[in-house]
């Protein structure tokens, strides 16, 4: 037999979900004929066939998550496919009997459940076995299957049946205590009640991802946030005039664009914005690239598709590659190198309808910038009242390595940017 093992993925991905078999047991399989569909937190990536062999056994089911270097397949040798015998028989959930081992035994062994990684979290923080619980739907134990075990045995546990009521004999005639009956009544209600007012979904796949990358993010980066204003009103202006050029060459262009080549000469001057942080070396890693993370909204939650080498592209070249992303995000076709490798993340929150809000910082950056809704309102300007374009930002950043003076200087510098807009030109001369 000949193991393939979950391979490394990139950016430190240590585990992804088996989201598609594409391939059987007993199957015949060429070189890199797609094998299985994999999902991490940043993408779906399909794993072709390391040979062309048979599938022996499927170690990991579809829906569960396999850890970096777990076993995903076995694959049969020529010699074994040639030659049958005991050491190619394998037991339910996978696992190669050897020649040595007793057939009763391997016959016994205890066959894999199936079941979601959440019902599987969740029946090991209620100290259930999952072998001991009647899956419900096609085979595989859910959640509803879980708390009805946990139900029934605490029943049984408490040594009262759910039909029971108590008793009193009256006159020789036997009859149900009116109360008792009536308290379990409008139990039974009740239960009935909340089942009909609740909804539960487990998070599977990307979204559940999503959760782990945004706990563990909040839970090991000490978050500060410093929040400003700038006037957009030269942006607006700026942008009215470029966009009829640029939709002549088939280019739609938005303020995303405008902001991230504004943004650029910022991070040039104060570096430490593009750097991440080694957690275990504990050591900040000055970056000479500018990938910039965009965070999208899709329809499995938010994703950050990466820009890579944005400091090299032009304004309309920023735009193409940002409609590219965002159609990927939504269609989830994006490659890994797509969605991997951010130096420093843009979120507009005013593309969703936001006003302002406090970034998460994308692990291991330490620093996320949000600006938000662009609205007119009414600023005092040389003594006098007018109306102008105003702009909120949000600039969370990691305390460790960054204080509020310097995401203060760092804030100052961008909105200088945003606010002369026509700087730009300065970088082409």
């Amino acid at each position: 037999m000949q193991e393939f093992k979950l391979p490394d993925l990139g950016e430190g991905m240590q585990e992804a979900e088996i989201r598609r078999w594409l391939v059987k047991a007993g199957e015949a399989v060429k070189l890199d004929q797609p094998m299985v569909e994999v999902e991490t937190d940043k993408a779906v990536v399909e794993i072709p066939s390391p040979i062309a062999a048979t599938i022996a056994a499927i170690r990991v089911q579809a829906g569960d998550v396999a850890k970096l270097g777990e076993v995903l397949v076995t694959f049969a040798t020529a010699t074994q496919e040639s030659t049958p015998s005991i050491s190619n028989a394998t037991t339910g959930h996978g696992e190669v009997v050897s020649p040595q081992t007793d057939v009763t035994n391997a016959v016994a062994t205890k066959q894999r459940v199936q079941a979601a990684p959440a019902v599987r979290k969740r029946a090991f923080a209620l100290g259930v076995e999952l072998e001991q619980v009647t899956p419900s739907a096609g085979g595989r134990v859910t959640l509803e299957d879980v708390e009805k075990y946990v139900a029934q045995t605490n029943t049984t546990k408490n040594g009262k049946s759910p039909a029971a009521q108590p008793v009193t004999t009256v006159h020789g005639m036997t009859q149900v205590e009116p109360r008792e009956a009536t308290q379990e009544a409008t139990q039974n209600k009740a239960t009935q009640e909340n089942i009909a007012l609740e909804a539960r979904k487990p998070l599977t796949g990307l979204s559940r991802r999503i959760a782990e990358h945004m706990e563990r993010s909040w839970r090991t980066i000490p978050h500060a946030t410093s929040f400003d204003e700038l006037d957009a009103t030269e942006l607006v202006a700026l942008r009215t005039v470029l966009k009829p050029s640029a939709a002549q060459r088939g280019v739609r262009l938005t303020y995303m664009p405008l902001l991230v080549k504004l943004l650029l000469p910022a991070l040039r001057a104060y570096p430490i914005f593009n750097a991440s942080f080694d957690e275990e070396r504990r050591e900040i890693v000055y970056k000479r690239t500018y990938h910039i993370g965009i965070a999208t909204d899709s329809p499995e939650g938010l994703l950050v598709p990466v820009l890579r080498n944005a400091d090299k592209l032009t304004i309309l070249e920023i735009a193409t590659g940002l409609e590219h992303l965002v159609a990927g995000a939504q269609k989830r076709s994006l490659t890994v190198q797509e969605v991997t490798g951010s130096t420093f993340t843009l979120n507009n929150v005013g593309s969703f309808g936001g006003n302002t809000g406090t970034p998460i910082i994308n692990s291991p950056e330490v620093a996320i910038l949000a600006v938000g809704r662009i609205q007119e309102k009414a600023v005092v300007r040389n003594g006098a009242i007018v109306i102008r374009s105003m702009m909120p930002l949000a600039l969370s950043f990691d305390h460790r390595v960054i204080d509020g003076a310097m995401a203060g200087t760092f804030l100052t510098r961008f909105k200088e940017l945003v606010e002369q807009p026509q700087q730009l030109l300065l970088d082409m001369l």
